[in-house]
């Protein structure tokens, strides 16, 4: 007993310093993190949570993403300034140089000999943008999960007031936001035992060219997949549902169950409409699942009731739930961590 109190005087003694040093929630989580994915049980975060109290808890856990550190990215992202990202434009151009400078100044490498992966699908030149951070298992480093979301849109649409640049804030400037900011968690604490590969999308909207590419050229290097994880339209809360978010495909795999066991809450959910639709083949997790057959899937928040600009000239930053959107990254943060540090492959297909 006295062993066990004074290592709670130890976390609270570390917690209580790293704030006052300045040192901000992100260490904490990383802690947090760390010890949820090396014994997948979540005992030391339960242990400061009888600590603490699950309220001071919930603080640090959410306190990686921010309001301001999301708006940043997406509204440059999606600001007319970039014309809308069509692939082979000019604007995504500037896009791709934004997304480099962020992998860059968060030790983020080039998982081929530069961040950009040229299209050979496409007539103009055309890039994904692929990060990398290698596991720090010996073993388990072997093994790769992608953390997905397509960059482009579709350039102009419809004129509305004068205004016809379609700047595609959430679809998917939103999506790869949050992929921006996932990388930057694993490029700050290197925290991963698998190697994680951050693949930013050209071509989604000219036919998931973009994925397609990527997808051969990474089988053609008997790359050893275990998962894709992709992220699109995540800019706006789902309303009335009883889980923050869906994947597609919810009943071709064990992705959902895993995510709500790992986060103690019902974060990922079943949305009818997404198979009605059948939305798994509809974006970049698709052409992973057909290349390397293991779990593919997307994460989403749109469900066709809570957004009404798709393509259109509306989908502008102003409408975005900054406040969700961080709560998406820090919500999914310690789900990720401990996917990635699993010691066995949890995710399978049923």
């Amino acid at each position: 007993m006295g062993n066990k109190n004074q290592f709670m005087k130890s976390i609270l003694g570390l917690a209580i310093l790293a704030m006052a040093l300045g040192c901000g929630s992100a260490k904490i989580n990383r802690s947090v993190g760390l010890a949820k994915g090396n014994n997948g049980s979540g005992v030391i975060a339960k242990e400061v949570a009888v600590a603490q109290g699950s309220a001071e808890v919930s603080s640090v856990l959410s306190g990686f993403s921010t309001e301001k550190r999301v708006g940043g990215i997406i509204s440059y992202l999606a600001s007319d300034k970039l014309q809308g990202r069509e692939t082979g434009s000019e604007g995504i151009e500037m896009a791709a140089d934004y997304i480099e400078t962020i992998f860059k100044s968060n030790g983020v490498d080039p998982f081929f000999k530069t961040y950009r992966d040229t299209l050979t699908n496409f007539e103009q030149p055309a890039y994904n943008l692929v990060g990398f951070i290698e596991g720090t298992d010996e073993n388990l480093k072997n093994e790769y999960i992608i953390i997905g979301a397509h960059y482009d849109h579709i350039g102009t649409a419809d004129p509305v007031a004068e205004d016809n640049i379609a700047n595609g804030a959430n679809d998917n400037a939103s999506g790869t936001t949050a992929v921006l900011e996932f990388a930057r968690y694993f490029g700050k604490f290197k925290n991963n035992k698998r190697s994680v590969i951050f693949a930013l999308f050209s071509g989604e909207e000219k036919g998931l060219l973009g994925s397609k590419h990527l997808a051969k050229k990474l089988k053609d290097q008997n790359l050893d997949l275990y998962a894709m994880l992709n992220f699109e339209m995540v800019g706006v809360p789902l309303v009335g549902k009883d889980y923050f978010m869906y994947v597609t495909g919810y009943e071709e795999s064990n992705l959902a169950e895993i995510c709500n066991t790992y986060a103690e809450e019902n974060l990922v959910g079943f949305l009818p409409t997404a198979k009605e639709f059948n939305l798994f083949k509809r974006s970049d997790n698709y052409p992973f699942h057909l290349e390397f057959g293991v779990p593919s899937q997307t994460f989403c928040t749109f469900d066709f009731t809570n957004f009404d600009h798709y393509h259109k000239v509306g989908d502008e930053v102003s409408i975005m739930d900054f406040d969700h959107m961080a709560l998406l990254v820090n919500k999914t943060l310690p789900v990720l961590v401990d996917i990635i540090n699993a010691p066995v492959r949890e995710i399978e297909y049923k």
